[in-house]
């Protein structure tokens, strides 16, 4: 197996999650919550994100023809509820929902971990179509799409790494940095949805 092939695959599976990108916006989706919740919502995102990209890595193709659905309707889907994100974020409605409750903790309704943390910010359609080429080459061998499934776990195991790490981030941003920075990527989020609406209309054939 190719050295140079994973290389590119991992470069490819970190400019498509982009966990560096990803740390701010869970200390936004978690400001306020506790160092406990915080690890568990991590945890659980990061486990989501690897069963999802693993099944399409698997299975994507089959599954999407299965129930008739495009890639570029995929990705119009997961724009439509990304932008919805960004809207909480931008009028501080997830902020304020959490003020109102005495115990943040319990409140199952505010937990970002599968929506949006998991799908679409890390098991988006951009990684899920990226997985669906990289382990859907033609040729490939069984030890090839394990490779490409290992990459895939320590790239999001980065993006888990960094989101443990959101305590000491918050503390160094505070609450004003915070709020500047959920606004700022309230606005980038949104601007991400769009982008993926686009990119679905332009694969679906009704773009330039």
């Amino acid at each position: 197996m190719d050295p140079a092939l994973l290389i590119t695959a991992f470069v490819t599976l970190f400019v498509v999650i982009d966990p560096i990108g990803m740390a701010p916006l869970f200390v936004a989706l978690t400001q306020g919550m506790s160092a406990r919740k915080r690890r568990t919502i991590a945890l659980r995102a990061a486990v989501t994100a690897i069963a999802l990209l693993t099944v399409f890595g698997l299975f994507g193709e089959k599954i999407l023809s299965f129930i008739g659905i495009s890639m570029p309707a995929f990705r119009i889907a997961g724009g439509v509820l990304l932008f919805l994100t960004a809207l909480d974020m931008l009028f501080e409605r997830r902020t304020k929902r959490r003020q109102d409750k005495t115990h943040e903790d319990d409140d199952p309704g505010d937990d970002p971990s599968i929506f949006p943390l998991a799908v679409p910010l890390t098991a988006g359609p951009g990684a899920m179509a990226t997985m669906i080429l990289l382990a859907g080459q033609t040729g490939a061998s069984w030890s090839w799409v394990v490779a490409v499934h290992l990459v895939m776990i320590a790239v999001v195991a980065i993006c888990l790494l960094l989101w443990l790490a959101a305590g000491l981030m918050e503390r160094a941003l505070g609450p004003t940095g915070i709020n500047v920075v959920t606004r700022l990527l309230g606005m980038l989020l949104a601007a991400l949805s769009v982008q993926f609406v686009l990119d679905g209309i332009r694969g679906a054939g009704y773009g330039p």
